[in-house]
């Protein structure tokens, strides 16, 4: 049995996982970014029946007196999972929001995670972080370049801390989804047309908006990547990076593989 705290967990994958790992028997900390969802989460985990399993809290990773309170929680794994995206073709995006995307994914998240390998390695505590990527840490998509920087960041700080963290036994793994059918993707997709005017844009509003249906049009359902995410944070040991399902990981490979013999 595990004590996770998990970030995130108001709404999507990770309210499901958060269920999912109390299901399996785990102790969670599942936090949320506004009050609101607190109260609705702590209803819907009573009506669940594992309220003696979950605890429920706020926890905005851009605050700092919740970040301060972890510190008196009691966990021994912390599945980083909140985030944000700002979006819409990188040449002509508001570059505040690209900061404001980068301040949420990254450096919020970083701090997060500093807090907890300090309390780790105070209490001497072997405990496990483990960073929730994308398919986007490792690829990009057009009008998704601002997000999938900010996860792309998060691949070279996850290797970084595993390496770095090596002797005091703290160990590091990534979780990178593929398109999963949560909201998420269309909501991020959704937020280039509060910004992008097409009497000020080269990039015209009709023709972003057929761009993002190609690449929103075949997601997944969201209970499989869910299960996968159970089972990988809930085992005693695993692989590093963890790409699912196994079509985005052949997908990634094959992109990958591409840009060395690329040209321009």
């Amino acid at each position: 049995m595990k004590k996770i705290l998990i970030t995130g967990a108001g709404t999507g994958l990770g309210r499901g996982t958060a269920i999912g790992l109390a299901r399996a028997g785990h102790q969670v900390i599942a936090t949320t970014e506004i009050w609101s969802q607190v109260t609705e989460l702590r209803q819907h985990i009573g009506e669940l029946g594992l309220q003696d399993r979950v605890t429920v809290d706020k926890l905005d990773v851009l605050d700092a007196r919740d970040i301060a309170a972890v510190s008196d929680w009691d966990f021994d794994m912390f599945v980083s999972n909140a985030a944000i995206g700002d979006c819409g073709p990188l040449a002509e995006i508001p570059v505040d929001l690209v900061r404001r995307t980068f301040e949420t994914n990254v450096f919020a998240n970083l701090e997060l995670t500093q807090r907890v390998i300090r309390k780790w390695v105070d209490g001497r505590t072997a405990g496990r972080v483990v960073i929730i990527s994308s398919m986007g840490g490792m690829l990009t998509a057009f009008g998704l370049g601002p997000y999938c920087a900010t996860k792309h960041a998060l691949e070279a700080m996850a290797a970084t801390l595993r390496d770095e963290l090596a002797p005091t036994g703290i160990t590091v793994q990534t979780i990178n989804p593929g398109a999963y059918q949560t909201g998420f993707n269309d909501r991020i997709a959704d937020t280039t047309f509060r910004w992008l005017d097409d009497a000020v844009n080269f990039n015209k509003t009709k023709d972003v908006k057929a761009r993002f249906a190609e690449i929103l049009a075949d997601q997944y359902d969201p209970q499989d990547m869910i299960d996968k995410m159970v089972e990988i944070i809930g085992a005693e040991h695993g692989n590093y990076r963890n790409v699912w399902p196994p079509a985005t990981e052949e997908l990634i490979k094959q992109v990958q593989e591409a840009a060395w013999t690329r040209t321009v």
